[in-house]
């Protein structure tokens, strides 16, 4: 992090401020009391900085009512603070497999800002009025206090709401929690459905998490979709595209995630035609799902790896700050046009800008940032980002050098990840590892698969190089 310009201790100022706060204010007025709707949290096992909480009710005609309650970090951590300028620096927290360096401290992001059980919150309410067909009829931001009544993990839930396991007891102990669960999986399946049919990609990526014994790794952990996942995701991203609406109906500026158009469309078009598939010329997301969702079908197992190639093609997404009179580019992997970052204050700095310019525009009171402020924060944003990323991976792939040290010598099958003049780069399709092509690259692009042999490990420079071999 110290390399790479990031900040993992907090400053003296922002301890002393840490110090100074208490829990949230309990006498906001003109607050709605929400506390009694079964509210839950949906997290990973060991997630305690928990930003969002979620709750469904059914309504006449087949239509469902979806609220998500975002947490208010900015009631606790206030622009310009030491605390804040310590999150502006960093924009992100960064989770690595040997320690997690938070955007905001403990005390904060995993307590009192965290939507924790059992605890009085206040929060920002993204509520949308869904058809059955997961059209959005109506939509409104407010500010509430709310409770929430059951800490999920997804991986405890997932089996159960795909019908592969009995009702967990952290849901059969919360009366009436199974039903509301159900009904927010249908009304995010429908969601999701509909965000298929205007373009949106169908990608399975393969992410691996190290697990410990003491200090020993002893496996990587894969982190797969599944169905509890997918209700956050679908969720989040149907918020997340109308609190962009909102803030330009408010004639606010904001901050945009967006994915343009690919670069490297030639080459997704290339890998389409060696699995016997015709794509446009002309980058299309939705002839691009039509594609996946048939190679899926046609090789379930291998899926992930062409996911993967395809992801690494489409490029990576940035912030970009806009007018409340400026067309987003959008954000081409989702299929939508207005898409900004806001459900995850307690981890991510452009969505504690984002509620910033929320409660500003609730509240009727000036705009916080000039539109040139967002832009230089987008900006700055989206290369911390950038940078936190590559520090996870630093980690990661130090993780990984550890496991792979005693297997120097040993051929893997491999798919091509990265292929620039900077390098070329495999994954190994036995274990979720990535690591350098050095020897007989030559000619290769990224979704081509090969064989390649192990030839050296650095732990402490996270360094894994292969050579290409029969």
């Amino acid at each position: 992090m110290l390399e790479r310009g990031l900040l993992p201790d907090f400053s003296n100022e922002a301890i002393a401020e840490l110090k100074r706060l208490k829990s949230p204010p309990n006498d906001v007025p003109d607050i709605r009391d929400m506390r009694n709707l079964l509210w839950t949290s949906i997290d990973n096992d060991d997630s305690l900085d928990l930003d969002q909480l979620t709750v469904a009710e059914a309504m006449p005609g087949d239509k469902v009512r979806v609220m998500v309650a975002i947490a208010d970090v900015d009631a606790l951590v206030r622009k310009g603070t030491a605390l804040d300028k310590h999150a502006q620096h960093n924009t992100t927290s960064v989770y690595t497999a040997a320690r997690i360096f938070p955007m905001i401290p403990d005390l904060l992001s995993t307590d009192l800002t965290s939507l924790k059980l059992n605890e009085d919150r206040l929060a920002l309410v993204i509520e949308m009025e869904l058809g059955a067909d997961g059209t959005l009829l109506n939509s409104s931001i407010y500010r509430a206090r709310v409770c929430n009544h059951a800490k999920l993990a997804y991986n405890n839930i997932a089996p159960w709401l795909e019908g592969n396991n009995t009702v967990p007891e952290a849901v059969s102990s919360v009366t009436g929690l199974d039903e509301n669960l159900r009904l927010q999986d249908k009304a995010a399946q429908s969601l999701k459905k509909l965000r298929h049919v205007n373009g949106a990609l169908t990608l399975e990526t393969i992410a691996a998490k190290p697990v410990f014994d003491g200090d020993q790794i002893k496996a990587l952990e894969i982190d797969e979709k599944n169905r509890a996942k997918e209700i956050i995701e679908d969720f989040m991203i149907a918020a997340n595209g109308i609190t962009a609406r909102y803030l330009s109906a408010k004639g606010f500026p904001s901050i945009r995630r967006v994915v343009r158009t690919p670069k490297r469309w030639d080459r997704i078009v290339e890998i389409a035609e060696s699995h016997q598939y015709e794509l446009p010329y002309e980058p299309d997301s939705k002839a691009l799902d039509e594609f996946l969702v048939h190679a899926k079908a046609a090789d379930q197992m291998r899926f992930s790896d062409l996911s993967l190639a395809v992801i690494k093609l489409l490029g990576s997404g940035e912030y970009v700050a806009e007018s409340s009179d400026e067309t987003a580019s959008g954000h081409f992997g989702l299929a939508v046009k207005d898409y900004a970052h806001s459900t995850a204050p307690n981890r991510r700095y452009p969505d504690l800008l984002t509620q910033r310019l929320l409660k500003a525009a609730l509240e009727g009171k000036p705009i916080p940032y000039s539109k040139e402020e967002l832009d230089e924060l987008a900006l700055h944003c989206t290369k911390a980002e950038d940078i936190a990323t590559k520090v996870e991976r630093r980690v990661e792939k130090s993780a990984a050098a550890l496991m792979l040290e005693s297997r120097i010598g040993e051929k893997f099958a491999s798919i091509v990840t990265g292929a620039s003049e900077k390098g070329t780069w495999v994954r190994l399709l036995s274990i979720p590892i990535e690591g350098k092509l050095e020897q007989g690259f030559e000619g290769f692009d990224v979704g081509d698969q090969i064989k390649v042999q192990l030839i050296l490990v650095d732990v402490q420079k996270g360094f894994i190089d292969f050579r290409k071999t029969n």
